[in-house]
């Protein structure tokens, strides 16, 4: 089932429509709730701050961190679904979504 990823502080602007899959792919992104500049956040909402988003989407990749050994980094290439939504982010100013 398609999950419809809406910008909270901007209701006219259409959701954009994603794969089941960016529930789980969207924690690679979000700020973490109470760190500076994240406000409070509803169920189901989540807070990305653009200047990662850019920096994301012109790199092409993300790193990941290995839960079993913090020294070594993964870069993972964007699918094309991920460069989409970062380009919709970006586009439109959205740091702040929630997912339905």
């Amino acid at each position: 089932m398609p999950i419809r990823v809406h910008a909270v502080d901007r209701p006219n602007l259409p959701p954009l429509v994603m794969p089941e899959r960016f529930r789980q792919d969207i924690k690679y992104f979000v700020a973490n709730p109470g760190e500076p500049g994240v406000p409070p956040l509803g169920a189901g909402e989540f807070w990305v701050r653009l200047e990662e988003a850019r920096s994301t989407l012109d790199e092409g990749a993300i790193r990941v961190v290995s839960p079993l050994d913090s020294d070594n980094r993964t870069e993972i290439e964007l699918s094309e679904d991920l460069e989409r939504w970062l380009q919709w982010m970006v586009d439109n100013e959205i740091q702040h979504m929630r997912l339905q």
